[in-house]
């Protein structure tokens, strides 16, 4: 099996009748978003990878919101019953593919979409910039050096576009304290601290899927971190040019007395405090435990089990070229979900935090939580109203901001993210919310840099791991 019939249009003869221009000149144009928007063309989209995080994000919000605008062409999985699954799902008229070669040869494709393992992004990017296509890459961009050159090397080479899917940045919250942070309020930044949570239930979920192991994912200084080290890179202003880093593996994995194949099968349900229950989610069952015939994978795996080789403790010291200092950890078997952000600057200093439950009227259900993330209603948390946001000028007395809580959609983010590559639309250009491949290089980097200097116990220098030479001010 390689597709479906259907198709016959390649994308050879498509280049030949509208030319190879067209496809790498139309992100982030309002002009040519107008267009679709008003019915000229609707953007051929293709998806690579019909995971979780591929049929929601990148499936089902896509065309609810932006349905007007976008056709599916093309799904791709190497999972067979996957791929159809996720086909019925979205209700699209779309072959389906367990061949990308295939799909890119069969298909006219305006905007690659990838989704896949993280360790496999640059394989997908690689060839659909090699095609000209724009390439829209759920983080991390890859998972080492080597990867990253390659795909480096491609976008300079390519009349497409490659667009890092940061969301983050466009967060709500997070715009708000990079508004405070350029209008120098606290003076010239000198250092931040970053500290996140990741509960007992969205953090443990990671060591029972393919996260779990460094081949696939690069560990969660990638995976995860690269979301939190973008963020930095971006409200800082400038890039990093030093890393130094600890983690270890002490709590999932062999550190613990027992294991099973998977909580589906496990004589440790009773006594196990982190069994899952797959079969509650519907479409979990429907999307995964439906199709491991065709792969094995299991999206339940045991957590305890003792080939998982990443960090579940991570801290790292980061240094930036125009030497703002940051302080990083991530924890991945915390009682709670949040995170605690502090900016210092030479006159103040700014700093928020979330999900802490002491600081809380109603603390929130901690198995629920990540689900509020990944929801894309507009539903806000009812019990607290606002982020608070601290500011405080040396020799003054703080104020105190009430921001608007938002937390579905990774906190307002996807839909400004997705106006802005879909649309043409960013209330607020001057904030440099689109990331490139320089943006996902340097988020990459930091988390490859803190892996490389765990496992030697140096710090590692950035210029030492691509070609890219650290910037001074990004904007400037």
């Amino acid at each position: 099996m390689k597709s479906e019939d259907n198709y016959k249009l390649t994308r050879r003869n498509f280049m030949k009748t509208t030319g190879a221009a067209l496809a790498g000149s139309m992100l982030f144009s309002p002009a040519l978003s107008q267009a679709f928007e008003n019915g000229n063309h609707k953007r051929r989209v293709a998806l690579v990878g019909t995971g979780s995080r591929g049929t929601s994000l990148y499936g089902k919000f896509l065309l609810e919101e932006y349905g007007d605008l976008v056709d599916f062409v093309g799904l791709c999985d190497i999972n067979e019953g996957r791929v159809k699954y996720t086909k019925k799902l979205l209700g699209v008229d779309c072959p389906t593919f367990t061949d990308f070669d295939d799909m890119l040869d069969r298909v006219q494709i305006d905007l690659l979409m990838v989704t896949t393992v993280d360790a496999t992004h640059h394989e997908f990017i690689i060839k659909g910039l090699h095609k000209n296509l724009d390439v829209l890459t759920e983080k991390p961009m890859t998972t080492d050096e080597l990867k990253n050159q390659q795909i480096i090397n491609a976008q300079r080479n390519s009349k497409g576009k490659l667009i890092m899917a940061f969301n983050y940045r466009y967060g709500k919250v997070f715009t708000k304290l990079k508004e405070m942070i350029d209008s120098k309020e606290i003076g010239d930044l000198i250092s931040v601290d970053l500290h996140w949570y990741l509960n007992t239930f969205h953090g443990a979920d990671y060591f029972r899927r393919w996260h779990g192991l460094r081949d696939k994912s690069g560990t969660l200084l990638l995976h995860k971190s690269s979301h939190h080290f973008d963020l930095l890179n971006w409200m800082i202003g400038s890039d990093p040019v030093e890393v130094y880093a600890n983690g270890a593996l002490e709590k999932y994995g062999k550190n613990n007395a027992f294991r099973g194949k998977n909580c589906r099968n496990c004589e440790h349900t009773k006594e196990c405090t982190f069994y899952f229950d797959m079969t509650k989610n519907e479409n979990y069952m429907n999307l995964y435990a439906a199709n491991e015939k065709y792969d094995g994978y299991l999206r339940d795996n045991c957590l305890w089990r003792e080939e998982i080789d990443i960090f579940d403790k991570m801290s790292v010291l980061v240094k930036y070229a125009n030497n703002v200092e940051v302080t990083y950890s991530l924890t991945t078997y915390s009682p709670f979900e949040g995170f605690r952000f502090a900016f210092n600057g030479k006159d103040g200093r700014i700093e928020t935090q979330e999900g802490i439950p002491w600081r809380e009227d109603h603390p929130e259900d901690q198995e629920k939580l990540h689900e509020k993330e990944m929801d894309q209603s507009s539903h806000t948390k009812k019990e607290v109203k606002y982020h608070e946001i601290v500011s405080q000028r040396n020799f003054e007395d703080y104020k105190r901001i009430e921001f608007p809580y938002v937390r579905s959609g990774h906190w307002g983010g996807d839909k400004l993210m997705f106006d802005e590559i879909f649309r043409g639309i960013n209330p607020k250009p001057e904030l440099n919310h689109a990331a490139n491949v320089r943006d996902g290089s340097m988020a990459v980097l930091i988390g490859i840099a803190a892996r490389k200097s765990i496992d030697s116990g140096l710090p590692i220098k950035i210029k030492d791991l691509t070609d890219l030479v650290p910037q001074m001010n990004k904007w400037s």
